[in-house]
């Protein structure tokens, strides 16, 4: 499904992606592991085509990203969901109106399918009802489920998350995390999750990727990080 080769990332001379490859499968629950600064989110935005790497290729879904205009990228992009660390929600609209707007640019839905896939998703994140809130008055774990929503509103072969528990207590983080992994797994969509979270990481990926560097030092399924006998990995795993 996604296929990382030799992706290779400069910025002022700081190799922050270096030399990285990776294969997710298709349906697979990934989370890419590791310290803050370590490329965790610049990987995420290679694989969604907001930067371009210095050397090396991505492909998704056997289509090769990194060469696409923009104008491809966007037809690529409307497979693809993206779940921000804060959500990302336009503060000036509605949740409805949060969800809704993707469906209005990007499909020919008409009113009332569009009404009908908002609310779909919304019971699908346990926000019925919420419609016509303001994210100001929203909770951060609402913020986040209304985020979601609005990642998987389309139809969403991939789902990418940048840190979804960041800011929330440890009970919503489990709730959060749950969440997602319900989801990708109702949805049969290819989920890849950056974080630091290590408790959440290991209850629910399917496979961890742990990122040092710019490289990726440990790979496989959460018995085999934790099992791992690599000392930073052994460190990282205990302490984070």
């Amino acid at each position: 499904m996604i296929q990382v080769h030799n992706l290779t990332k400069e910025f002022n001379g700081q190799k922050v992606l270096n030399d990285l490859s990776l294969d997710i499968s298709q349906g697979e629950l990934f989370v890419i592991l590791g310290r803050s600064g370590t490329g965790k989110s610049v990987l995420l935005k290679h694989l969604i085509g907001l930067l371009k790497p210095d050397f090396g290729t991505i492909y998704i879904d056997h289509i090769e990203i990194t060469t696409l205009s923009e104008q491809e990228l966007l037809k690529v992009r409307q497979h693809m969901g993206y779940l921000f660390q804060e959500g990302a929600l336009y503060d000036f609209m509605s949740v409805y109106e949060n969800i809704a707007f993707p469906l209005m640019e990007h499909t020919d839905m008409k009113p009332k399918e569009i009404k009908k896939r908002v609310q779909e998703v919304l019971a699908l994140v346990d926000l019925s009802g919420v419609e016509d809130k303001m994210p100001s008055e929203l909770s951060g774990g609402m913020k986040k489920r209304t985020g979601l929503a609005r990642a998987i509103a389309l139809t969403t072969k991939v789902l990418f998350c940048d840190e979804p528990t960041s800011g929330l207590d440890p009970i919503r983080s489990r709730d959060i995390s749950d969440l997602i992994r319900n989801i990708s797994k109702k949805l049969n969509c290819t989920t890849i999750i950056t974080s630091h979270d290590i408790d959440n990481t290991l209850r629910i990926a399917d496979r961890v990727a742990i990122l040092e560097e710019g490289k990726i030092i440990a790979l496989g399924t959460p018995k085999e990080i934790q099992d791992s006998k690599i000392p930073f990995v052994q460190e990282f795993v205990q302490n984070v």
